[in-house]
């Protein structure tokens, strides 16, 4: 390696590029903004959604249905996956997390009776399809509402 083959590392000479500094700096008088118009003013932009004055996409598009903000979301759980927890074992919500069958503790848990169930448990969750009910019971085991 020789003097004039030194370079310095990739990223460690990069300058910020200074607006409205002179003509000589490639970025003077108008500062890289153009001639007048709303954007070469100081705050001129314009709105999220904003078309130029065509009626926006957002209110192009016909509004349908309704969103209830006070819907209760819950994590799915089938009798089939229970069967990972050994027979008499109680089954909480945060058991279920450390099975890996929900991801957390914050939604409420609602059990479907979708398969068959081989053991008998205790479980402890927020709701339980008609269907789960029976087959915990089937099984010998008990359900409680938490």
């Amino acid at each position: 390696m020789k003097l004039h083959e030194l370079k310095a590392s990739e990223g460690s000479r990069h300058v910020r590029n200074r607006l409205g500094r002179g003509s000589g700096s490639g970025n003077g008088k108008t500062s890289g903004r153009g001639q007048k118009g709303q954007k070469a003013r100081s705050g001129g932009k314009v709105r999220l959604g904003f078309e130029g004055g065509q009626t926006p996409l957002y209110r192009r598009i016909p509004k349908r249905g309704f969103t209830n903000i006070n819907r209760k979301e819950y994590a799915i759980v089938n009798i089939d996956d229970l069967n990972v927890f050994e027979d008499g074992a109680e089954v909480t919500p945060e058991a279920l997390v450390e099975a890996g069958l929900v991801k957390n503790t914050k939604k409420a848990i609602k059990v479907l009776g979708a398969g068959e169930l081989e053991r008998k448990l205790t479980v402890k969750a927020a709701k339980f399809s008609a269907t789960a009910k029976e087959a915990i019971e089937a099984a010998g085991g008990t359900i409680e509402v938490i």
